[in-house]
């Protein structure tokens, strides 16, 4: 099972916009999501600076790595890109961190 974090920004403004898309996330994106093997999948806001920090877990990387290329997970993007930072190719500018401390 591979561990991953990540951050992205979100334009000021539209916390709660990006709170209400995620609470009614198209159900076909969650059974993607849950084919791609991500479990455990959490978003937390930096209300200071409105940077997302991700956190998720994935059984399988490449997957996990085959995701842009689905039709479904583009759309998604081109649906978020208005209200975050994002790529040419709508997918969110998104930055991996570095585990640097767990406790199991």
């Amino acid at each position: 099972m591979h561990r991953l974090a990540f951050k992205m920004k979100l334009f000021r403004g539209y916390e709660v916009e990006y709170k209400k898309r995620h609470d009614e996330i198209w159900p076909e994106l969650s059974a993607l999501l849950k084919e791609a093997g991500i479990s455990d999948y959490v978003i937390f806001l930096d209300e200071e600076t409105n940077t997302l920090f991700s956190v998720l877990k994935a059984a399988d990387k490449a997957l996990l790595d085959s995701l842009p290329t689905k039709a479904l997970m583009q759309k998604w993007w081109a649906y978020m890109k208005d209200i975050m930072e994002s790529n040419a190719d709508n997918s969110p500018v998104s930055t991996p961190l570095k585990e640097v401390f767990y406790l199991p």
